[in-house]
């Protein structure tokens, strides 16, 4: 087992070899020591929201405008899952970096949908792969309609997404979606190759949650960048908060998967445990207990099995690991308040550092 990797177990340390920059060493709560005092409904994920909300209105129209098509079923399936509803994050985090760059132009409308779409279609492939029957509190898409129709309606949000990224009439833009496409299909093939391997460690669970989740947060981030045209600094500034906030982002969906209910989350409790997933929660677990509770997790991520699940639990907050891996999320969100530092100082701005304040607080 490779010794504890400091980006993901220390939010004082960071490797510089894996992340591009220095690991920034303020707190959480020193990031806001240059800031105006936030009251508590300001310094909310609601408040972020109502920022964007007129722009979210108008993405939302595109979505409904671009998911139009000739094949009922193609509709069908693709209202069936945008319409569960979910975070919108991705679309949100674009809008957020347009509007701290001064960008208000139509394309962050329609990029912003662009991202939703390429999300979307990767849930519905995801939630096949990985056999899941609840999504956002409802049946899957593949529960409803099947296997093939999720697949082929998840081909179609790909390719329809792609007709909608050359109207910004950008090579760049389409470089960074094309790129980061490609890196989040790469992830999901390393996760699959994952499965039911206990001897992964940090930095492989690392290299999968950056391609799988990340990317599509940092392509995000560097598009609102790309519209408005700035320097490859704050372009660089933008796509380091997007990788940092979707790491954070997914390290504590991790962490609720052992520390969360299912009718919070939308999804059944010990999903990744039965998938045969070696998430950080549980890596920590086996490196800081004892050889028989190590034992104990190991055979439960080789064989899949949720019978003893709640010992498992057990396990994981007994050893420090559940605090540990929420620990390695404020490092991430840390590193994404720091790169929103360097941008403008506006209310986009201050929206896009309370975002990755509020992330450690979610519990779906």
């Amino acid at each position: 087992m490779h010794p504890s990797h400091p980006a993901l177990a220390e939010a004082g340390s960071y490797n510089p070899t894996l992340q591009g920059d220095p690991r920034p060493t303020r707190l959480l709560g020193q990031a806001f020591a240059g800031f105006p005092k936030l009251s508590a409904s300001e310094n909310s994920t609601a408040s972020v929201l109502a920022l964007v909300a007129s722009d979210m209105a108008e993405v939302d129209r595109v979505i409904a405008e671009r998911l139009d098509s000739g094949v009922p079923l193609v509709g069908e399936v693709a209202r069936y899952i945008i319409s569960a509803g979910g975070k919108r994050l991705r679309p949100v985090l674009l809008l957020l970096t347009c509007g701290a760059l001064g960008y208000t132009g139509a394309q962050r409308h329609n990029l912003a949908a662009v991202v939703e779409f390429i999300h979307t279609a990767t849930l519905l492939h995801d939630d096949v792969v990985d056999e899941s029957t609840l999504r956002r509190g409802r049946p899957t898409a593949n529960e409803s309609f099947g296997n093939p129709a999720s697949v082929l309606v998840g081909d179609f949000l790909y390719s329809r997404a792609f007709q909608m990224m050359v109207d910004a009439d950008s090579m760049r833009v389409m470089q960074v979606l094309a790129d980061a496409t490609n890196v989040i299909a790469e992830g999901e093939v390393l996760q699959l190759m994952n499965m039911h391997d206990a001897s992964l460690d940090e930095e492989g669970y690392l290299r999968v949650i950056r391609s799988k989740t990340a990317k599509l947060f940092e392509a995000s981030a560097r598009l609102g960048a790309i519209l408005a045209k700035q320097s490859a600094d704050t372009e660089e500034a933008c796509a380091t908060y997007g990788q940092a906030l979707g790491t954070a982002f997914q390290v504590i969906d991790d962490v609720l998967d052992y520390d969360g209910n299912t009718s919070e989350m939308g999804k059944n409790l010990g999903d990744d445990l039965r998938e045969g997933k070696a998430t950080l929660p549980l890596i920590l677990a086996m490196q800081r207990g004892t050889p028989e509770q190590a034992a104990t997790v190991r055979s439960a991520i080789e064989t899949g099995s949720v019978e003893r699940l709640q010992e498992i639990v057990g396990i994981v907050r007994d050893t420090g690991a559940l605090q540990a891996t929420r620990t390695a999320a404020a490092a991430e969100a840390q590193r994404a308040i720091d790169a929103a530092m360097r941008l403008p100082a506006n209310a986009h701005r201050e929206a896009m550092v309370t975002l990755a304040s509020q992330l450690l607080e979610r519990r779906a």
